[in-house]
């Protein structure tokens, strides 16, 4: 018996939030007293996998693999589940995760929890907690099934890294031709910015800058703080901003480690993209505004006048540490 944990990769690179996976499946298979073995798709540097816990890893090279297809994968991570008798497998919830877990729960027909948020308690069964209500509370499932599937959502757990020695075994999945009936011809990247999903730092703004021409500030900021930019819907809807910077319930849902919301007044739909959010800080000149409920740390003022402050103690502490 073992934990198999799925690794994304980006173009080679593992992402972060691949390593906090392998991160929680190590300490899950330490709480089971079973091995952990990963699998990985593509041209990605396996070696570096035992330096975070990982024993074995099945690598998967065969080109039809190299891009991402959440059929294909689903029904190799289901093969290589059965093959090495894995008892949970884990993946990320992130978009490809999101399109992964309830794939491969169908294949193995087992059940599974998305958006995990710690390791399961196992007192009393199998207990794993999750946000629910757009992160409003949490629900605790119980997994009743031999074979468990668990999403682990973004900066929920560290990254730590054990001494520990990966053998790395080829490994070739049976392919199925209904697997293949769609395929990622080509993939162009928005910009070369950090990932919103990824990110442990945004910084966000809504309607209360006026107008696309007052982002400079906001782009500033993040720059300086090595942080991603976010928008509101109100500010993407009217183009003054990509979509793929919206942040909400019918946008891009992030957990980073902090959150800073300039002139976002903080509506409901909004709320529920960022309240995974470990550290959320709000600049509004409303008193009022209902983001200040929400909040850690709040700054009534105009954001005209805060921002740049901001940016300037930013620079200034940046200096005195360089």
């Amino acid at each position: 018996m073992s934990v198999l944990v799925y690794v994304e990769n980006t173009a080679g690179k593992i992402k972060k939030s691949a390593l906090e996976s392998i991160s929680y499946s190590y300490a899950l298979a330490t709480q089971q007293n079973v091995k952990l073995t990963a699998i990985v798709f593509g041209n990605t540097d396996t070696a570096t996998l035992g330096n975070y816990g990982v024993s074995e890893v099945l690598h998967v090279t065969d080109n039809a693999y190299q891009t991402f297809n959440a059929a294909a994968y689903a029904s190799s991570i289901a093969e290589a589940a059965k093959k090495i008798n894995a008892t949970i497998v884990v993946v990320s919830n992130s978009f490809s995760g999101k399109g992964l877990a309830p794939r491969i729960a169908v294949k193995l027909e087992c059940g599974f929890v998305d958006g995990a948020i710690s390791l399961p308690k196992t007192e009393n069964g199998f207990v794993v907690r999750k946000g629910a209500f757009s992160g409003k509370a949490f629900a605790d499932v119980s997994i009743l099934s031999p074979v468990k599937i668990i999403a682990l959502n973004p900066n929920s757990f560290p990254v730590t890294e054990q001494a520990v020695t990966a053998t790395v075994t080829a490994f070739t999945p049976t392919t199925n031709a209904n697997d293949f009936k769609i395929v990622v011809k080509d993939t162009i990247k928005a910009s070369d910015k950090i990932s919103l999903p990824e990110a442990e730092l945004v910084v966000s703004a809504g309607r209360g800058l006026k107008g696309p021409e007052n982002w400079g500030m906001v782009e500033e900021l993040a720059t300086l703080l090595g942080a991603a930019t976010a928008c509101s819907k109100p500010v993407s809807d009217a183009h003054w901003r990509p979509h793929s910077e919206h942040v909400g319930q019918t946008g891009i849902a992030v957990s980073p480690n902090l959150y800073i919301a300039i002139g976002i007044s903080g509506a409901i739909q909004h709320l529920a993209g960022v309240s995974s959010s470990k550290t959320i800080v709000v600049i509004n000149k409303d008193p009022e505004a209902p983001f200040f409920k929400a909040a850690d740390y709040g700054i009534v003022g105009d954001a005209f006048e805060v921002v740049p402050k901001l940016i300037e103690a930013v620079k200034a502490f940046k200096a005195s540490n360089a």
